[in-house]
């Protein structure tokens, strides 16, 4: 399949947290499509991160867009100068105190929304973790750490009696597929 051809392309708005940009687009058949927005986010990294007793371990937070709480588990974005993996392990300690001997599996990466995003998220599994510190949030963070059995959290994502997001539960399903 052909790629289409970006005639121009403009920043509408740069921030901390991404960028949104209008390009000119030509398709392989010759259309043009004037303002097509790309939404540019750096890449993140999330974990499934599972305790001895068989806990999952979940953040709870207010999400602005969503306009509601959400139970979620650990994510956000690599720093300069980190891998993948470092990442992950810092943002699951910084956001829950919990931290693992064992080292991260990597379960995948993923594109978020290739229709107007540049990301991926990459995901992964942390096993027999637990508390080691208190946790260090940022000052836009307000976070309360969950812990929900491991084995349950399928059928409370499956009936919503928990409210959460597609990363979240499609990251505990992959996590379980690899634990058969």
């Amino acid at each position: 399949m052909e790629k289409w051809k970006t005639l121009d392309s403009i920043y509408v708005s740069k921030t901390p947290f991404g960028n949104i940009r209008r390009d000119t687009c030509q398709l392989p058949n010759g259309s043009i499509i004037d303002d097509y927005y790309v939404n540019e986010y750096s890449d993140w990294v999330n974990a499934i991160v599972i305790t001895k007793e068989n806990q999952i371990v979940l953040v709870e937070q207010y999400r602005y867009a969503g306009n509601d709480t959400f139970l979620e588990i650990p994510a956000g974005k690599v720093e300069e100068n980190e891998s993948n993996e470092e990442g992950i392990i810092r943002e699951v300690r910084e956001e829950t105190g919990y931290i693992s001997m064992k080292r991260p599996i990597l379960l995948g990466d993923f594109m978020v929304n290739p229709a107007t995003q540049s990301n991926k998220i990459i995901t992964y599994l942390m096993l027999d973790a637990f508390q080691a510190y208190d946790q260090n949030l940022d000052e836009t963070e307000d976070i309360n750490v969950r812990l929900i059995d491991f084995n349950s959290m399928g059928e409370a994502i499956k009936s919503n009696q928990i409210n959460t997001q597609l990363f979240t539960a499609y990251a505990y399903f992959m996590a379980k597929d690899f634990l058969r």
